[in-house]
């Protein structure tokens, strides 16, 4: 359940890079652990977002979670279906649950692995 094309950030979002722009979400483990989101609260077309730094919030049924970036830049498109439908994150997150894209300013840095961040997982699983 962890895609190896993608990069994974240890407070549990993915990204995936393409050229200079970066495609952004939470994982599978990530989404599991929060349960049935019912609302997605993500950064508007044209704002900045800074890698570690909070770029957003989601909220599901047993609790509210802030989401940070894995990346830095601007985003170019928030995943607009997500606000009618914030169950897509649970049930496709590394497809149609997607959250941002990213026009990256920097490259990324401090991101993981599949293994490494399979690590994260089990780490915090136990």
């Amino acid at each position: 359940m962890i895609p190896n094309e993608l990069k994974y950030a240890k407070s549990h979002e993915w990204t995936k890079i393409e050229g200079d722009v970066a495609t952004v979400g939470i994982t599978h483990f990530a989404q599991e652990q929060l349960g049935d989101l019912t609302f997605v609260d993500l950064p508007k077309a044209g704002a900045t977002v800074t890698a570690g730094a909070e770029m957003g919030s989601v909220e599901s049924v047993k609790a509210a979670s802030e989401l940070y970036s894995p990346v830095s830049g601007t985003v170019l498109e928030v995943n607009a279906a997500l606000e009618g439908a914030p169950e897509a994150v649970n049930q496709d997150p590394y497809g149609a649950g997607w959250m941002l894209k990213v026009k990256l300013s920097a490259a990324p840095a401090d991101l993981l692995d599949a293994g490494a961040y399979a690590e994260v997982c089990a780490a915090e699983a136990h």
